[in-house]
Formats: C-alpha cells, sequence, structure tokens
C-alpha cells in the first residue's frame, strides 16, 4: 500500500512492534516492496538480531529500534520517501497545516542531517528529535512516521503528503495559508477518528 501511494519506491521500511515484547516484525533488506509476501517479513530484536525468518533486516534498521526503545506509546515506525514532503526540506520551506487532514499532523520536526541513519548514532539522534512527535522529517531524504497501531501510521503517511503536495500546488497560484489555529484545534480532534483513520485504509487497501 505505501508503495502504491508513492509513499515508498525501492527502498523504505515499515515495521511494527510485537505487543509485551522485545521483538518487531519488519520487511526484510532484499524484499521487493511492490510485491510483498509473508516470507517477506522477518522478526528481529531490538539490537537487530534475527529472530525468526529468512534474510537481514534493512540497513537503517536502527532507526525503527533506538524509537522503540525511547517511546514505548510507539507500536509502528515506517520510514518513507515521499516526493513532496522531501520537496519542501529540500527548500527548506516549512510544512504547515494548509488542509483538514493536515489539521492531525501536529508539529513536524525535521533532522537538518543529510546522512545515513544505518547507525546507532545517526537513529539516537533522530529518536531524540522526534521526542514527543509523530513524524519527523529527514531533510532531502524522507520521512520517519510512527504511530500506535499500522493504520495510524499509514494514514499519518497519506495526510503528511497529501497536504505537502496541496501547499505546494497553492504556492505555486500565491502564497500557501496554514490553517488558523481555532480550525487546527477543532479539526484534528474531528478528523482523527477511528472510523475516518479506517475509511483512508480501506480505501487504500481496495487498491490493492
Amino acid at each position: 500500500m505505501m508503495e502504491k501511494a508513492k509513499h515508498i519506491d525501492f527502498n523504505g521500511h515499515f515495521s511494527v512492534r510485537i505487543p509485551e515484547t522485545d521483538f518487531m516484525l519488519i520487511n526484510s533488506a532484499a524484499a521487493s516492496r511492490n510485491s510483498l509476501t509473508e516470507k517477506d517479513i522477518i522478526t528481529i530484536d531490538l539490537e537487530g538480531n534475527l529472530v525468526e525468518g529468512e534474510g537481514r533486516p534493512p540497513n537503517e534498521y536502527p532507526l525503527h529500534t533506538q524509537i522503540y526503545k525511547k517511546r514505548a506509546d510507539i507500536q509502528s515506525v515506517a520510514h518513507t520517501h515521499p516526493q513532496w514532503s522531501t520537496l519542501l526540506t529540500i527548500a527548506k520551506v516549512p510544512l504547515r497545516p494548509v488542509i483538514i487532514q493536515g489539521a492531525v499532523l501536529g508539529e513536524i520536526p525535521v533532522f537538518s542531517k543529510s546522512l545515513s541513519i544505518s547507525n546507532f548514532e545517526i537513529a539516537n539522534e533522530i529518536a531524540e528529535k522526534l521526542d514527543h512527535h509523530h513524524i519527523i522529517l529527514l531533510k532531502a531524504h524522507g520521512a520517519v512516521i510512527t504511530g500506535k497501531t499500522i493504520a495510524e501510521t499509514f494514514v499519518r503517511s497519506v495526510f503528511l503528503e497529501e497536504n505537502a503536495y496541496r501547499q505546494y500546488m497553492a504556492s505555486q497560484i500565491g502564497t500557501a495559508h496554514s490553517l488558523e489555529e481555532e480550525e487546527i484545534n477543532k479539526m484534528a480532534h474531528f478528523i482523527w477518528q477511528k472510523g475516518n483513520i479506517w475509511n483512508v485504509w480501506d480505501y487504500h487497501y481496495s487498491k490493492l
């Protein structure tokens, strides 16, 4: 679904914590992102050791493990390569909530180093910068998106990219105006409800 939505390409990875354990499921490094099967999903521990399955984790697995170590509330992590939100980081234009779906994104920090995140030192820096937020943008690289469930993480990715696209397109006409604070507060609660989350999920799932 991430690949069909063009949020990942030949790279990118998605993980979910196995409840009440120090293990997580993640797509293997060699897996084709547009034709995943259950055989492409492996289990690793929070040090990156293979627990179950065949293959090795993606090189950037420390990004997932370090976030899980720091945030007990996070159960799912995705590293994506979205077009529009990454474009804004390249131009050093802050992403702002310009549509009602953008109201749920909250404040989005930007990790300003264009470096590989395949080591624990950089992954720790990103996890620290993420802090209590659910999304962090990586300058000229992509995004890290989290949630309490796989569905939440996926839908946040959809809303992030849709908001970035509308912000970019509006800026080609004139000024891309942000939502007002009152609008953000009202719409965030209205939009981020279980029924709406699953509507988005079901729409993208049906495209498979």
